[in-house]
Formats: structure tokens, C-alpha cells, sequence
């Protein structure tokens, strides 16, 4: 003879039989194989700086607190930047001639636009060198050793 469950585990699989009767007479089926999984979206560079600026551009125009950071702590190359700022001062102009909402609409379109164009723009500062290209300075800048 084979020991009966105990009350809790009785409880819990009566639940369960409840919810697949349920489940059965509403005329929902259990999956039969697993569901796919979504493949992954690859974005190209357009597409990030599209996302980046327009955002920016965004929260410049509803005065938001954090649109004061600089380019760099925005996540933006310089390249991106510059069409940050010539969209931000269209943007500002349709907002005023227009409102809000037609501002957003140009931010989109011309933040698309000039990131197609610029492939991206993802040019960095004219500042940032690559390790292999790093100049040392070689005379007088250096301080001495006195």
C-alpha cells in the first residue's frame, strides 16, 4: 500500500488540477513546444545617435534638470554633439513658432536626418588620441626633478 500525501500536498495539486480545469474548459491550450525567442535587434549607429541626440534635444526643451550635463557625461561624441546643438536651436524656434509637440516632431526628423548623413556621428573628441598615437611633450613642458 502506498502512503497517502499529506494534507498541504493534497491542498496544493487539488489547486492545481482547479487551474488546468480551468484553464481547459475556458479553451486555453498548453503551449506545445517552446516559444522562440525573439532574435536580437541589432541597432546600427544611425539608429544610437537618432535615440541619443533626439533625447537630449527633448529634455533641453522641457527645461529638465539634467540636460545642463556636458557631452561627455550625456554619452555623446563630439560629432553628436554638434548636431545636438544646431537641432536644439531648430527645435527651440519651431517650438516657439509652433509648440512643444512640433518641436519633438522636427527634433525626430532632423536628428534622423543628420545622423544618417553623418553615418552615426560617432567621431570623438579632437582632443582623445589613441593609446598608439598619444604624443609625450618633449621639451620644457615637463617639470623638473629638483
Amino acid at each position: 500500500m502506498t502512503p497517502r500525501p499529506s494534507a498541504p500536498v493534497r491542498a496544493a495539486l487539488a489547486a492545481a488540477l482547479t487551474g488546468c480545469a480551468l484553464a481547459l474548459s475556458a479553451g486555453c491550450e498548453a503551449p506545445r513546444e517552446p516559444a522562440a525567442a525573439p532574435s536580437p535587434r541589432t541597432s546600427s549607429p544611425a539608429d544610437v545617435c537618432t535615440s541619443l541626440v533626439s533625447y537630449w534635444v527633448k529634455e533641453a526643451l522641457k527645461g529638465s534638470k539634467w540636460a545642463g550635463l556636458d557631452w561627455e557625461q550625456k554619452g555623446m561624441s563630439n560629432e553628436q554633439y554638434g548636431i545636438h546643438d544646431e537641432v536644439l536651436v531648430a527645435a527651440r524656434s519651431e517650438e516657439r513658432r509652433a509648440g512643444r509637440e512640433a518641436a519633438f516632431a522636427l527634433t525626430d526628423r532632423e536628428t534622423r536626418r543628420r545622423c544618417e548623413a553623418a553615418r552615426g556621428a560617432t567621431g570623438s573628441s579632437e582632443n582623445w588620441r589613441p593609446p598608439s598615437e598619444q604624443r609625450v611633450p618633449t621639451s620644457g613642458s615637463r617639470p623638473s626633478a629638483s
